[in-house]
């Protein structure tokens, strides 16, 4: 069976909730894991900086290089991607999990809120794809990641929150042109998005607390699925918009049952997922509900 053991993953934005979730799962193969994100001091109401990332780490096998940078500033990304190959000699997989959102609509989006959500979401996931692939180009299964949605191009998606779903529909626009791009070169580009709301603190402080909380499952399934996703020929698996409980059936996961918070309460269908997107077999889930667009925060 394919291993991380020895891969140097770029996580962007990995300090907690999914991003720390897909470190963690890599980490257990004894990966080197450099988290790129801007909390190094403690938030009061979301858990984890990226010295405490590192220590989880460290903790459940890998090796850690925790990173100060701010993927809007052309200068620090550049230094995170250096000081990576410096400490683990290349780069074999980039995740771009960094995301800013507004839920808001036209009137209610001020345009340097908007600016945030276009600088992490669309331009920081193309910059650190473009500084990671001339080091992913010199790996063996080479493998770019974007956390972000199919292209359902539907206005429901965009009616509520038009400026943070154009932003997040960027970085799966990076996912088809990269894709194309880096076919020859044998890098893969995929995308990554849960069928479910995942149990987060940013869902929990945001969405509805524990209610919406106990109605998700939990981010282990997200790494579970980048697993999947990175441990597959890069040359035979880019371009794809993938949903993390179809990706884990396609491996040969059949019990979905331990990534639920509460297995008495219906799970919640995460924003984004296409109406035509058929889930495995046993799994049900109720709608989102429609609250001015809201969609939880990555």
């Amino acid at each position: 069976m394919a291993s991380l053991k020895g891969k140097t993953i770029f996580v962007s934005g990995g300090s907690r909730g999914i991003g720390l979730a897909i470190a963690l799962r890599a980490a257990r193969d004894g990966a080197n894991v450099a988290i790129a994100a801007k909390t190094a001091e403690p938030h009061p109401k979301l858990k984890g900086t990226i010295y405490t990332a590192a220590d989880e780490i460290r903790a459940a096998g890998g090796k850690a290089l925790p990173i100060i940078c701010d993927i809007r500033e052309e200068a620090q990304v550049i230094s995170a991607v250096d000081q990576t190959v410096a400490e683990f000699g290349g780069i074999d997989i980039c995740v771009n999990n960094a995301s800013a959102i507004s839920l808001t609509n036209s009137q209610a989006t001020d345009m340097k809120r908007f600016d945030l959500m276009m600088g992490i979401n669309t331009r920081g996931t193309f910059m650190v794809s473009k500084y990671c692939i001339p080091h992913l180009k010199k790996a063996g299964n080479p493998h770019i990641l974007m956390l972000s949605p199919p292209l359902d191009m539907k206005a429901k998606w965009f009616e509520h929150s038009t400026a943070y779903t154009m932003a997040k529909f960027g970085m799966s626009m990076c996912v088809l042109g990269l894709s194309g791009e880096l076919r020859a070169a044998g890098v893969a580009v995929n995308a990554l998005w849960p069928r479910t709301t995942i149990a987060t603190a940013a869902v929990g402080n945001l969405l509805g607390g524990d209610a919406m909380m106990r109605a998700s499952r939990t981010p282990e399934i997200m790494g579970d699925a980048a697993y999947a996703i990175f441990t597959k020929p890069s040359r035979e698996f880019t371009g794809q918009f993938c949903i993390d409980d179809k990706v884990l059936y396609d491996s040969g996961v059949r019990d979905f049952e331990p990534y639920r918070v509460d297995p008495s309460v219906a799970l919640m269908s995460d924003f984004f997922v296409p109406d035509d997107d058929v889930p495995p077999p046993g799994v049900t889930v109720q709608p989102l509900p429609s609250v001015g667009g809201a969609q939880k925060p990555r």
